[in-house]
């Protein structure tokens, strides 16, 4: 199964990912992980690029084929990208569920964005002008929503895994 995740920096996205990974014995696909290692290797200048993004569909396709469930944690805000994560599930033959993290309370969701400390040597972290300017376009139906405002931690790995048929969460 492919997991596309979604949401803007500091919305919680990559807690979820990482947590739905280990839970499900998955791979942890982090764009931030590749762009990051990209411009420390001196191939790409800055994350405005689409590679981190082509990287991970391969890497993505090659694991599923390979049996694997994959987290795909990607900002994803665009249509565009959305596309390409459900192409690369058609290809290797697997189902994909897509969840969108969201933050509704603005405060909260700047607040996270302007004291987070990031755990990826060399990364430097959205500002929160860079956040709201961000484009992202609304999902459509069919997509889950968790609100972290609203919803722990535990909460959404829960329900997340409920919805995904791996029964309950016992953690």
């Amino acid at each position: 199964m492919l997991i596309i995740m979604s949401g803007l920096p500091g919305t919680g996205k990559s807690t979820i990912a990482r947590e739905l990974a280990r839970r499900l014995n998955g791979m942890f696909l982090r764009a931030d992980t590749i762009a990051q290692a990209l411009i420390s290797a001196e191939i790409l200048k800055d994350d405005d690029n689409p590679a981190a993004y082509i990287v991970g569909y391969a890497l993505a396709e090659e694991n599923l084929r390979a049996g694997a469930t994959v987290i795909a944690d990607y900002v994803n805000g665009m249509e565009l990208t959305r596309q390409a994560w459900r192409d690369v599930a058609a290809r290797a033959n697997v189902p994909f569920h897509a969840i969108e993290v969201i933050c509704s309370d603005e405060v909260e969701h700047r607040r996270r964005v302007e004291t987070r400390v990031s755990d990826i040597a060399g990364l430097e972290l959205p500002t929160w002008k860079q956040v709201v300017d961000r484009t992202f376009e609304k999902w459509g139906a069919g997509t889950t929503t968790v609100d972290t405002s609203i919803t722990s931690l535990a909460d959404a790995i829960s329900g997340l895994l409920l919805q995904l048929g791996k029964g309950r969460d016992d953690h």
